[in-house]
């Protein structure tokens, strides 16, 4: 793990992956996109791994694409290059939900275009106060529905808010963030670098195999009936008691001490 367009560091299980383009509020480009995407489909079988944290330097979390290395580009090229691009764009989305390992998103300043999307992509989100965030593609000509946005916000904060903020493009501050849903947590900007990383840690530190099951099937039962979820769930749950994390959290709690997790599903 050794990534060129973005910083890259592990500690305590977790991945600490930085976007470090403060002069461009960390705006990304068509290499860090791609290396992003592959990124996170490595972290997938990287057993030292068992979080992460996704967050930003200076002023912003992400601001999108860069203007001049991306959409200056975009402009001039042809229908199969934009699309390679859009589906690369979805590419990373997708890694990022198909890693069955907790993501926290440390959103630090502002967010917005793909930044944002990548935010609700994240299992949880931990802002600072400044972290204000929009989902602007209409303001640009496109459509709200972007890189997964459209599938990603109704279920985070209902149809209403999602419909609200994908068709006005409209920036929220964190407050207002807060209130609906999208920012699970808001702290202050002294205490957020270490905040959002103590988050990140307490899920590294917690069962995998569980962890793994628990975003895979919220996911999996997006499209079930009740009684298919039930069927799931009774058969996953039966798979996660077989594992030696279920036997360790029952010692740990007969010997009054907390639970050493082996990790991994």
């Amino acid at each position: 793990m050794n990534p060129q367009h973005f910083r890259y560091h592990e500690e305590d299980g977790v991945a600490v992956v930085r976007l470090d383009r403060p002069e461009r509020l960390n705006a990304l480009t068509f290499e860090s996109y791609r290396e992003l995407t592959d990124t996170f489909a490595a972290l997938r079988t990287r057993s030292s791994v068992r979080s992460v944290l996704l967050t930003g330097t200076g002023r912003a979390f992400c601001s999108g694409g860069d203007q001049k290395d991306i959409i200056a580009r975009l402009l001039e090229a042809d229908a199969a290059q934009v699309q390679a691009f859009t589906r690369m764009t979805c590419d990373l989305i997708a890694n990022m939900l198909r890693l069955e390992k907790p993501i926290v998103c440390g959103v630090n300043g502002l967010a917005c275009g793909a930044g944002a999307v990548m935010a609700a992509a994240a299992d949880v989100r931990i802002a600072a106060p400044s972290a204000k965030i929009a989902f602007l593609f209409t303001k640009v000509g496109l459509s709200g529905a972007d890189m997964g946005a459209a599938w990603l916000l109704p279920k985070i904060v209902g149809m209403g808010h999602a419909k609200e903020l994908l068709l006005e493009g409209e920036f929220i501050d964190a407050a207002h963030a807060h209130r609906i849903g999208l920012y699970n947590r808001v702290v202050p900007e002294a205490e957020f670098a270490a905040a959002a990383l103590a988050w990140a840690k307490k899920l590294a530190a917690g069962p995998g195999m569980g962890m793994a099951i628990t975003k895979r099937m919220v996911h999996a039962e997006a499209t079930m009936s009740f009684e298919e979820a039930l069927a799931a769930e009774g058969w996953v749950q039966a798979e996660c008691m077989a594992h030696p994390d279920y036997a360790e959290a029952h010692e740990a709690f007969l010997q009054k001490r907390a639970p050493r997790f082996k990790g991994g599903a």
